[in-house]
């Protein structure tokens, strides 16, 4: 909220190309939202002011820095602006001196210590009363509930894609062999078994989910970058929106195979059962 006030509360001064920042003039970085939003420069002096009224008796400050925003998932549906200032200089503008609403502490252990990240989170709950310390790990979890949902929602999207694609691999590979019914009677009846008619099935098989899992990883792996071109320029965030990992790849192609393998087989199987003349349609 302070940081919306604060761009609120801007005004555009002076622009140019950096400037000799006078000792007694504060600096500030922004982030590259506001940068291109509010056309600034480094080197550009802003006023800050904690109220929009206020902003002819506020601060002159030059912009020094301009910082990317960081890839954060609880940040991306946020419009907010980042201004980063000097502590005395924010707590200056929101009228409150030796309060903190968060702060963040890195344990380091010492030589020959455990962590004492535990020690710390106590000491800190027991220094006063209205105290929470927590684990970075913890706060992401409680920050992070909706994109679990989310989560759970994708999972349960891909079972549903699984099934489905697996059904309709059966169906394609079963209509594929049926229409081989001639080939495989004459090979019966020139004695080829039934377990080699089988086998050359499923290596045909196989060699199919093989070549259809390789298109469908170049296919995602080609949206994966349009959606994150595309979603990456509607938000202006660093976030990768779609990944395409070896991990993926390489369960994406083990289940084609298996599934591949075993739909070959089964079709395979029910149409070796059949006498070679039925075959022919006698």
């Amino acid at each position: 909220m302070l940081s919306l006030v604060l761009a609120a509360a801007m005004q555009l001064g002076t622009r140019g190309g950096p400037i000799a920042v006078p000792p007694h003039v504060r600096t500030i970085a922004i982030d590259t939202r506001l940068a291109e939003d509010a056309r600034l420069r480094v080197g550009d002096r802003v006023v800050l002011a904690g109220q929009p009224a206020a902003a002819e008796g506020g601060d002159t400050v030059v912009v020094a820095a301009i910082v990317a925003p960081n890839a954060d998932p609880s940040e991306i549906a946020r419009a907010d602006y980042r201004i980063r200032l000097h502590l005395s200089e924010l707590q200056r503008l929101v009228g409150t001196g030796d309060r903190v609403d968060r702060f963040a502490v890195r344990t380091t252990a010492a030589p020959g210590r455990q962590d004492v990240t535990d020690e710390a989170l106590a000491r800190i709950n027991a220094a006063a009363f209205g105290f929470h310390a927590y684990r970075s790990s913890e706060v992401a979890v409680r920050t992070s509930r909706t994109f679990q949902v989310v989560n759970r929602f994708h999972r349960a999207i891909a079972l549903i894609t699984i099934v489905a694609s697996s059904i309709f691999l059966l169906c394609i590979l079963v209509l594929r062999v049926d229409e081989r019914r001639r080939d495989v009677a004459a090979l019966r009846l020139l004695g080829i078994s039934r377990r080699s008619i089988v086998g050359s099935i499923v290596v045909e098989a196989a060699l199919i989910s093989l070549v259809g899992s390789g298109l469908g990883t170049a296919v995602g792996w080609a949206a994966s970058l349009a959606i994150n071109w595309h979603y990456r320029g509607v938000y202006r965030t660093p976030l990768a929106f779609a990944r395409v990992t070896p991990d993926i790849v390489l369960v994406a192609v083990a289940l084609a195979i298996v599934l591949g393998v075993g739909a070959g087989a089964l079709a395979a199987t029910r149409l070796v059962r059949l006498p070679p003349l039925a075959l022919f349609g006698r």
